[in-house]
């Protein structure tokens, strides 16, 4: 990689201007800003790390000096989005483009940074520091009762709180918080992941317009002083969730948007298994015109901000604002946070069902479950998660005072939140990673040739022609 520009500078630490000039960087994105030009042809990658709906993530090796280190590419294929429905391909680059542009602002030690980019007219690469020790949840799953001890769960919900806070300062909602986006470095301490789903809440203005830069995956209409819905309309929505059959399923252009639940629910079998961590992509962003609401928190610095009526999230961390459809903001990332606290702690999501439905059904209905033992034994740790899990986002935990109210909780008494990558010990440290790049490893580019390579014909043997 060749550097193109000077480093960039530290991101301004006044948040309203800071807000502001994000939201014109991803309207407007800059030339030259500070990362490195890749050169896909000459990149070589060890291994691939992971597969997602977003593209395939490679270990590849840096240049020069630096060639007993790695980085991570994500590499996003458009030929492969190519033959997807009209306007999922475009949607799909647009989220791909979103990321891009939301790795290039973070400066924060729990996030990542951009390290690079790169595009060809079939891919687009971005390259990000390597994680050399998994994620969360495979290392819970390490755990000899696949469970961590509070302890350990404080360190990993204070960084987590680190990394969500600097997000809400600048405006944005993470809403994709799960384990398997909660990367380990090479030292032990963790950094979130997969910045697809989030978006960028813009302070409510008058004159507020629809969204239409291909770089943000968001879609902000002019929005209205909050009001309060009609218990009717309110019943009507959630008899939708669960009572809606198939024959009812086809939905025309004029018909009102529908929300995460209803939509996953068309294609419930009813005995379907939940798989783990599967993220539920909205192919567009919803806006609902006039009960587009405005909200006011904290995070925004107390100034009126607008809602996302997007169904994004992944099924047992989703918020209950997001099945009902009543638009969220900030808080949905408290509530999986502490969804991913009952994890650490417990081994399991607290509101897991035997299917989508009863998975929707136990997030609006059914408290986190704890018992008599460890209400006695954890106080503070189930104080905690029953505050993030409190099913009225205006009430949780984090939506008055933000991340200092979080910071507060007797749990996390004694953190040290200004030096947390100084002073606070990892409880886990990766092993030194073994497969960085000292290898010859294959091409990047040539791994997407091979992918779309067409099927091998017939050898023109009698056996192999076609009958007519």
């Amino acid at each position: 990689m060749s550097t193109s520009s000077q480093a960039p500078s530290q991101p301004d630490t006044h948040e309203p201007r800071r807000h502001a000039r994000l939201w014109r960087a991803i309207m407007q994105p800059a030339v030259g800003t500070g990362v490195m030009d890749i050169d896909l042809g000459a990149a070589r990658a060890a291994r691939v790390l992971g597969r997602g709906a977003m593209g395939t993530v490679f270990l590849v090796a840096a240049a020069g000096a630096e060639a007993e280190a790695g980085y991570a590419l994500k590499v996003f294929d458009k030929r492969s989005h190519a033959a997807a429905p009209p306007g999922r391909a475009e949607d799909a680059a647009r989220r791909a483009r979103w990321e891009v542009s939301v790795l290039s602002w973070l400066a924060h030690p729990h996030l990542p940074s951009l390290l690079g980019r790169a595009e060809t007219p079939d891919l687009l690469a971005w390259a990000m520091p390597y994680c050399a020790g998994g994620d969360l949840n495979e290392l819970r799953r390490a755990q000899p009762d696949r469970v961590f001890s509070p302890a350990a769960v404080r360190f990993y919900a204070a960084e987590l709180v680190s990394a969500l806070a600097d997000l809400h300062a600048a405006g944005i909602a993470y809403r994709d918080l799960k384990p398997e986006n909660v990367l380990l470095r090479a030292d032990g301490h963790v950094t979130l992941t997969d910045f697809d789903l989030s978006r960028l809440l813009p302070p409510k203005s008058p004159s507020a317009s629809t969204c239409t830069s291909a770089s943000s995956p968001c879609s902000s209409a002019t929005p209205s002083p909050t009001a309060p819905k009609p218990q009717g309309r309110h019943y009507r929505h959630l008899r939708r969730i669960f009572a809606r059959s198939e024959s009812s399923v086809a939905a025309s252009s004029g018909q009102e948007p529908h929300n995460l639940a209803w939509y996953l629910n068309r294609s419930d079998g009813g005995d379907d298994k939940l798989k783990k961590a599967k993220s539920a992509r909205a192919s567009t962003p919803l806006s609902r015109g006039k009960n587009h609401a405005s909200f006011r928190s904290a995070a925004s610095g107390g100034v009126a901000c607008e809602r996302s009526f997007s169904f994004v999230g992944t099924e047992e961390y989703v918020a209950p604002e997001v099945v009902r459809g009543d638009g969220h903001e900030f808080s949905v990332d408290w509530w999986a946070l502490g969804v991913l606290v009952y994890e650490m702690a417990f081994g399991r999501t607290p509101f897991r069902g035997r299917n989508r439905k009863e998975t929707f059904r136990n997030v609006l209905l059914r408290e986190p479950e704890f018992s008599a033992d460890v209400g006695r034994r954890w106080p503070d740790l189930t104080d905690l998660i029953a505050r993030l899990l409190d099913k009225d986002p205006a009430r949780r935990l984090g939506f008055s005072g933000g991340a200092d109210e979080v910071r507060a909780h007797p749990f996390f008494a004694g953190v040290a939140w200004d030096l947390l990558g100084e002073v606070s010990r990892p409880p886990y440290i990766p092993p030194p990673a073994d497969d960085i790049v000292a290898c010859e490893g294959f091409g990047v580019v040539d791994y997407f040739q091979k992918l779309h390579q067409p099927p091998p014909q017939p050898d023109g043997s009698p056996e192999s022609l076609p009958e007519f």
